[in-house]
């Protein structure tokens, strides 16, 4: 990174963010099948394997090489430099249970943040060798092309996708929310790669994403992607309840009218 407060475009954060998450998805490739789980973290459905500490590994050193300066905050690994302008926010693996299991369904995803808005990221589908990535201002893309959401405009018309807790409490209540859901929308999925869902709004894959409890590691590129793509997103404040959603613009009231309640 060039010295003094000259800091990387965002258009050349998404660049790097993009050929960083490529790497790490050859890693995890390489390793898929036969997973070699190290531990829990916050529940007992709460894993890490070695390959989420490889993979945070090379996309730390990766991103140390080309901007030092910049600090990094990821899902398996102590947050560095907390108070530089260039933040990174990277999940090595999403969907680390699918990893395990062999559900062919996770993805790396690498965010920029640039004095505290993220302005850039990219999220691989690594079996898929699907790239998703934007900048701030600059569109969505997969593997290069532009994307968009869809122009769905009626909740019974849209499929929608969503995502659990890993704590037991939460669910109960969750699981309440996605029965109203069901009820509304044209079906329900959860894939279990909040990183994924939120691409697959951008690109018309699925109409609408929500789900309470994400880390910003799981929704920072993503999310991105998706208002990019033209979708609508609200992100997890006290107000909500510490809700994401990201829906086509014609879905969005009435899907947040649904969900807004879950924790109550």
């Amino acid at each position: 990174m060039p010295d003094g407060d000259v800091l990387p475009s965002p258009a050349e954060l998404e660049r790097l963010a993009s050929s960083t998450a490529r790497n790490a998805a050859a890693l995890v490739t390489a390793t898929y099948g036969r997973p070699d789980p190290v531990g829990r973290k916050s529940s007992p459905t709460d894993v890490v394997t070695q390959t989420d500490l490889r993979a945070e590994d090379l996309i730390r050193d990766q991103l140390r090489a080309a901007t030092p300066e910049a600090g990094v905050l990821g899902e398996e690994g102590e947050t560095t430099a907390p108070g530089a302008r260039l933040q990174w926010v990277i999940d090595p693996l999403d969907g680390t249970v699918n990893f395990l299991y062999g559900v062919p369904i996770f993805a790396v995803s690498i965010a920029a943040a640039l004095d505290g808005e993220i302005v850039a990221g990219a999220v691989i589908d690594v079996l898929r060798d699907e790239l998703f990535s934007a900048h701030l201002g600059g569109g969505a893309r997969r593997d290069g092309e532009a994307i968009e959401a869809t122009g769905c405009t009626s909740l019974p018309s849209a499929l929608v996708a969503t995502g659990f807790s890993y704590h037991a409490d939460q669910r109960d209540l969750q699981g309440e929310v996605a029965h109203r859901v069901l009820s509304r929308a044209r079906d329900l999925r959860c894939f279990g790669s909040a990183a994924l869902e939120l691409c697959w709004v951008a690109c018309g894959r699925v109409d609408a994403y929500f789900q309470r409890e994400t880390e910003i590691w799981d929704r920072a590129a993503g999310a991105l992607i998706a208002a990019e793509a033209g979708a609508r997103t609200e992100l997890p404040c006290p107000e909500n309840d510490d809700l994401v959603v990201a829906a086509a613009p014609g879905v969005f009231d009435d899907l947040w009218s649904v969900v807004q309640f879950a924790a109550a």
